[in-house]
């Protein structure tokens, strides 16, 4: 079952009743499956209009607690976020999962400390926060303005190692945490929840929205294709639609891409040609497929450069 805009939805005697009619409307949650939940985030930049809400966040009931995939890219919308788990259960916060360091995933985590859950992320997410904390704090409490206030960066308590999957129970309900190698950056983690089959991506995956590389395009094309092979019933991509039906185009685009790049890089690379080259002309075909390209696909074609010209 996947219903959409649960906020609209509001029919007396149905199970949902209680969610569908408590959420804010300027703030959808949306269900994909049994015990999982998630608000989709706007494909712009962050920005005080939209305070931060750009990536999907989300959370998975279990009989026992609540695991929040991802809190928000603003305390704001950790606020709003937290306030939806109260209107779906009464059941509390055991888990506040970081899939990686970029604000619009995390800057909402101090908006579940009261509930004092275990924060939850890859092994090198605490050394990301370390190094960038400093540029975060100074660039997105001047783009998001009052969203941004009470935000903090809480390095995870618990971390899950490269080669370790940690399981934890939210009570009948087993959810799979699994770290990778540097990929869309060096510290993913996916979620996978065992009951519905239903897989968290994080950035690992991006749905209509152009993808932004901050680690390693070989590691993230490899990762991407191990992904794509997994056993999974839904997706739900850190930006773009979730479900059960448009995961499989997803990989399949995204990976068109990211392999795009990396061939015409190479062939300008093994010509002797510059990286003011590739920027002018790699993947411009690419155009229409994504939203935000001209926004990310030259700081695409850069990264890549730079780590295909040693290779």
């Amino acid at each position: 079952m996947f219903i959409r805009n649960l906020s609209l939805w509001c029919f007396p005697g149905l199970l949902l009743m209680q969610v569908a009619c408590a959420q804010d409307q300027a703030y959808p949650i949306e269900q994909v499956t049994d015990g999982i939940y998630y608000h989709q985030g706007v494909h712009e930049d962050a920005s005080k209009e939209n305070f931060g809400a750009i990536a999907n966040v989300g959370f998975i009931v279990g009989d026992d607690c609540v695991a929040v995939i991802d809190s928000g890219g603003s305390y704001k919308e950790g606020e709003l976020l937290a306030k939806a788990v109260k209107q779906t259960t009464d059941k509390p916060v055991c888990y506040v999962i970081n899939t990686h360091v970029h604000p619009d995933h995390l800057l909402g985590n101090a908006a579940f400390k009261q509930a004092e859950p275990s924060f939850v992320g890859h092994e090198k997410l605490p050394a990301a926060l370390m190094a960038r904390k400093d540029f975060f704090e100074k660039n997105f409490a001047e783009t998001l303005g009052e969203a941004y206030q009470g935000a903090e960066f809480i390095s995870p308590d618990q971390t899950v190692a490269i080669g370790e999957p940690l399981t934890l129970d939210l009570g009948q309900r087993e959810i799979v945490l699994t770290a990778y190698s540097t990929a869309h950056t060096d510290h993913d983690l996916t979620v996978m929840d065992k009951n519905t089959r239903t897989l968290w991506t994080g950035d690992l995956l991006f749905i209509d929205r152009i993808p932004a590389l901050d680690g390693s395009i070989n590691g993230w094309i490899e990762n991407s294709k191990k992904l794509q092979q997994m056993d999974v019933s839904y997706v739900v991509p850190g930006h773009g639609p979730a479900g059960k039906d448009q995961w499989q185009q997803g990989w399949q685009k995204q990976l068109a891409y990211l392999t795009l790049i990396r061939e015409q890089i190479r062939a300008i690379i093994y010509d002797f040609g510059t990286i003011d080259q590739a920027t002018a002309s790699v993947g411009l075909t690419q155009k229409d497929n994504w939203i935000l390209f001209e926004d990310y696909h030259r700081r695409n074609v850069t990264a890549a450069f730079v780590e295909l010209e040693w290779e």
